[in-house]
C-alpha cells in the first residue's frame, strides 16, 4: 500500500505544525519533523491546533535536515518552494513520495533546491506575492498526491446526521 510521507524543516510557527498534522491524521500520511523547531511539541499551541488528532499522527524526528535526508537516502523526495520551477500538479507521484516543505520565514536551503532541480515544486499564484501560508500548501499538495492515487483507503462519501440522502429531492 502507498505511504505518502509529509516533511517539515525547521517549522516556526505551532498552529501551522498542528495543522499540518491535523491534515496527516485526516489523510493517513506520515509526518516527518526536522529540527530545530521554533517550538517545544508539546506546546500548547501546537496541541489546541491538532486538536484530538494526534493519537492518530505517525511521526519521526530527526535531528536536522542532513540526518533526514541520509536516513531517507534513495526515498522519491518532491520540494515545494516558490523558487520551483514546476507546477506541483504537472508531476506525478509515486509510491511513498515525500513531500518537503521548508520554514515558514525562508524555505527550503537553496543549495538543496540546487541538488534538484527536476523536484522543485510551486503553487501558481500572482507574481510580487510572497507565499501561501504553509498548513494551506501542505494541504493542496497532500491533496493532489492523493487524487493521483484514487485517495486510497480514505472514506469518499459522506453521511447526513439528522436526514437520509434519499430524503433529500432535488
Amino acid at each position: 500500500m502507498s505511504q505518502l510521507n509529509v516533511v517539515l524543516v525547521e517549522p516556526r510557527i505551532p498552529q501551522n505544525t498542528g495543522n499540518v498534522a491535523r491534515t496527516c491524521a485526516a489523510t493517513g500520511a506520515r509526518l516527518h519533523l526536522v529540527e530545530p523547531m521554533g517550538f517545544q511539541v508539546d506546546s500548547a499551541r501546537l496541541r489546541r491546533a491538532g486538536l484530538d488528532y494526534w493519537q492518530y499522527l505517525d511521526i519521526t524526528h530527526y535531528s536536522c535536515l542532513e540526518d533526514f535526508l541520509s536516513r531517507n537516502a534513495g526515498a522519491e523526495m518532491y520540494f515545494f518552494s516558490t523558487k520551483g520551477r514546476q507546477v506541483y500538479s504537472q508531476v506525478s507521484y509515486p509510491d511513498d513520495a515525500f513531500l518537503i516543505f521548508g520554514r515558514e520565514d525562508a524555505g527550503l536551503p537553496e543549495e538543496l533546491l540546487l541538488q534538484h532541480p527536476d523536484r522543485c515544486l510551486r503553487l501558481p499564484m500572482l507574481q510580487g506575492l510572497r507565499s501561501l501560508n504553509l498548513s494551506n500548501t501542505v494541504a493542496i499538495g497532500v491533496y493532489e498526491v492523493l487524487r493521483q492515487w484514487g485517495y486510497p483507503s480514505l472514506q469518499n462519501q459522506g453521511q447526513l446526521h439528522h436526514y437520509q440522502w434519499e430524503e433529500i429531492q432535488p
